[in-house]
């Protein structure tokens, strides 16, 4: 295929998909759940105003947001999803009170007719939408009334220090007074109430909630929709059309890309290092570091879901409660693989154009800084948030926004996309004299400054929610960053910078590493960007988004079917000639990535992914299995292996003792493996069976994460996370050791 034509393909899917993105973007603006300027009871008294919702979801990211239980089905997988617990103990509360007034018993001593009559009236009861638009004005019936003030009580006892939610909120890790006032207390109950009032109210007009009736909650009729398994079956179809298709092209069309006069030497071995390029090795020195301090924070967590509030009998949540050590987890893996990542590009910009730009060095030790900084301040603003130390605005600013993957401040967050400016005006003054350059690399370079542009780009979308804005609408735009940012063109990225460094050594053809990266990315784009509304099927967005989310979503798994075929042709590339040897451990890092994304973002990406599929599972540990085998299974094991790949060319003159780095690889892939495997799924897959029998409250509640057995698969995690931590030990033992000397063989 002619790279004219790839090129046409890639600038169509881009237009047409971000047009898409954009056109039902604006439709989740308008149909968000409204937010009532009053709530009022019949007569006349007003519960909560619009201002106490809004000041209630600062409070609620303040404490620690997603990172404490769920909203919508978004967040940390231990405690409750707060949505689906107030609706459940709504229900029964309204339930039991009728009993009790009308028939003298609870509604569980009701024989099944009578129950059937009490729940009909609450499904009338809570369902119907009572919103006026014109006024802006809810009215609630006074047993929900009662029903929001037994929550309310219950919530502060829990969120404060009531001595009898002790239990409850050791098995839920949360601190005691992890909100330390009632008037905060009272705002966040406000939150909670809108948030769980738009996932059983029916949309006007409509015979499905805000939510497409998430969560599951057979109480008030909260099941599955026509729509939903319409939706699921059709992904299915374009899931087996796509492979289809895609095995037809790879048999018909694949081109061998490997260069039959592949260099008897390695044409590297005469490169001329230039001081920006030596200077990024302080930056994998930090990579280094922040992978230990990554893992720690992960132990300390996964900890905390079987001891609570504590460490080994250490009361470490009084100080480093387990908001704060999953919010550290999550953020830094995101800085030690971007970071790595873009070190990566400022290496090899200069030594792709063979010109060092003036004050090139300069620029790479200024990020490297302003890289300092950020890490440094942005998680301590998140302790500090936590804490319970700021404002709500200060908070927003500087402290804990309270969103999974971009829990950051916000001023943290302009930083941080200042920085990526930064680097993209540093890889661009780079490259530009290759660019000029009219040779077989030149589509190759270009492609390589295009994922470099969006990388700096679309992680403005973080900033574009304001502290106050609509969660529908602040959750569209999160995932612009966690699903187009981190997934997407991070992908396209490595995929083209691992394409250079294959190119370089003069393994791979230009031409054919140029069709092969425009091809993929035409790929896996084709799905990936509208593939984005499948994270959004039940956070008050119209049907519409969950039926292009559930069909371009499939796509994204297509190409990953093939990841053998990659595997089996980067093995072959590492044994091209003896001289590649070197790059061994480098090369096997990404062979790992090919075996990753198989499992990980195919599999175990799929298996949450078909809408019908995600309806039960959302907020379970399915997602973290998905979560860890694809973060760092994928941008992870990419991230290491970069990082080798540019600290093996910074030094061709000596080798490595290897038997570090090979106990590092198969360690920390086997750890990940037996992580999930042993623990995080066989819990996910029980929650299931739960959330689809009783509901989701269930499958999240103490009463059924506390049982023995459950407790026992969770203790089983210790294997898999004691292998994979020692796998890391060896990785940072052996980058030290270049420096230090102990990780290379002496010269006779």
């Amino acid at each position: 295929m002619k790279t004219k034509r790839l090129w046409i393909g890639f600038i169509l899917v881009m237009i047409i998909s971000f047009g898409i993105l954009g056109i039902f973007g604006r439709e989740i603006y308008r149909k968000a759940p409204p937010i009532p300027e009053r709530v009022m009871t019949s007569d006349g008294t007003v519960i909560m105003t619009a201002s106490d919702i809004k000041d209630g979801q600062n409070v609620w990211q303040s404490m620690g947001g997603q990172e404490v239980g769920t909203i919508w089905g978004h967040g940390a997988y231990k405690a409750p999803d707060w949505t689906a617990d107030w609706l459940h103990r709504e229900a029964l509360y309204i339930l039991n009170y009728w009993s009790g007034k009308e028939h003298s018993g609870s509604y569980d001593e009701l024989d099944p007719e009578l129950q059937a009559m009490l729940q009909a009236r609450l499904k009338n009861e809570l369902r119907n939408n009572q919103y006026d638009e014109n006024t802006q004005t809810l009215i609630i019936s006074p047993v929900r009334t009662k029903a929001f003030h037994s929550n309310s009580s219950h919530y502060a006892g829990l969120f404060m220090n009531d001595p009898e939610k002790a239990d409850l909120r050791e098995a839920y890790s949360i601190p005691p007074n992890s909100i330390k006032s009632v008037g905060r207390m009272n705002k966040m109950n406000a939150f909670f109430f809108w948030a769980s009032w738009a996932t059983v109210t029916e949309r006007p007009g409509k015979d499905i909630t805000y939510t497409n009736n998430w969560p599951p909650e057979k109480l008030v009729g909260n099941e599955p929709t026509g729509a939903l398994l319409l939706w699921t079956g059709f992904s299915v179809i374009i899931l087996l059309f796509g492979i289809g298709l895609l095995g037809w092209y790879y048999a018909t069309n694949r081109e061998e890309g490997e260069n039959p006069d592949a260099p008897s030497v390695n044409p590297l071995s005469g490169t001329k290092l230039t001081p920006s390029m030596k200077a990024t090795l302080k930056y994998f020195w930090v990579v280094t570091a922040l992978i230990l301090v990554q893992i720690l924070m992960g132990v300390v967590t996964a900890h905390y879901g079987v001891e609570g509030l504590g460490f080994y009998g250490l009361p470490l949540a009084d100080i480093l409660p387990s908001s704060i050590s999953r919010t550290w987890h999550i953020q830094l893996a995101i800085f030690w693989i971007a970071t790595s990542w873009l070190a990566t590009g400022l290496f090899i910009a200069p030594a792709i154009s063979g010109k060092e730009p003036k004050y090139q060095k300069l620029g790479v030790n200024f990020l490297f800084i302003a890289l300092l900084v950020i890490v440094v301040g942005s998680l301590a603003g998140q302790w500090m948030g936590v804490m319970q130390k700021l404002g709500l605005v200060q908070n927003f600013y500087f402290g804990h926004q309270g969103y999974e993957y971009v829990d950051l401040g916000r001023f943290w967050q302009a930083f941080l996309f200042i920085g990526l400016i930064i680097w993209l005006l540093l890889m661009g003054r780079a490259l530009l004299p290759a660019l000029k350059q009219k040779n077989e690399n030149r589509h190759l370079l270009l492609m390589f400054l295009i994922a470099s542009i969006a990388i700096a780009a679309f992680y403005g979308a973080g900033l574009m929610w304001g502290r106050q804005t609509h969660l529908a609408i602040a959750e569209y735009w999160r995932w612009w960053v966690v699903h187009l940012w981190v997934e997407g063109f991070f992908e396209v990225f490595a995929t083209v910078a691992i394409a250079f460094l294959f190119v370089r050594m003069q393994l791979i053809r230009a031409s054919i590493a140029t069709t092969s990266v425009l091809f993929a990315t035409i790929i896996f784009l084709s799905g990936g960007i509208i593939g984005t509304f499948h994270h959004l099927y039940f956070t008050g967005t119209p049907t519409a988004v969950l039926a292009l989310g559930a069909s371009f979503s499939a796509l994204e798994v297509v190409p990953l079917v093939l990841m053998g075929f990659e595997a089996y042709h980067n093995i072959r590339l590492s044994r091209a000639k003896e001289w590649v040897r070197a790059y061994k451990w480098p090369i096997y890092f990404f062979i790992s990535v090919a075996f990753w994304n198989f499992l990980g973002a195919g599999i175990f990406g799929f298996l949450i992914n078909p809408p019908i599929a995600l309806y039960y599972m959302q907020g379970l540990n399915t997602t973290p299995v998905h979560g860890h085998t694809a973060l760092f299974g994928v941008y992870g094991m990419l991230g290491i292996g970069l990082m080798l790949f540019v600290l093996r060319d910074m030094n061709l003159q000596v080798i490595w003792k290897d038997r570090p780095v090979k106990i590092a690889f198969w360690s920390i892939n086997i750890g990940l493996l037996l992580m999930v495997v042993i623990s995080v799924l066989p819990v996910g897959l029980a929650q299931t069976v739960a959330s689809v029998k009783h509901g989701l409250w269930y499958a999240r509640s103490a009463e059924f994460l506390e049982q023995p057995s459950l407790e026992t698969i969770r203790w089983l995690r210790v294997i898999g996370d004691t292998i994979f931590a020692v796998g890391a030990l060896f990785l940072a033992w052996f980058i030290f050791g270049l420096k230090g000397g102990w990780s290379i063989k002496k010269q006779e």
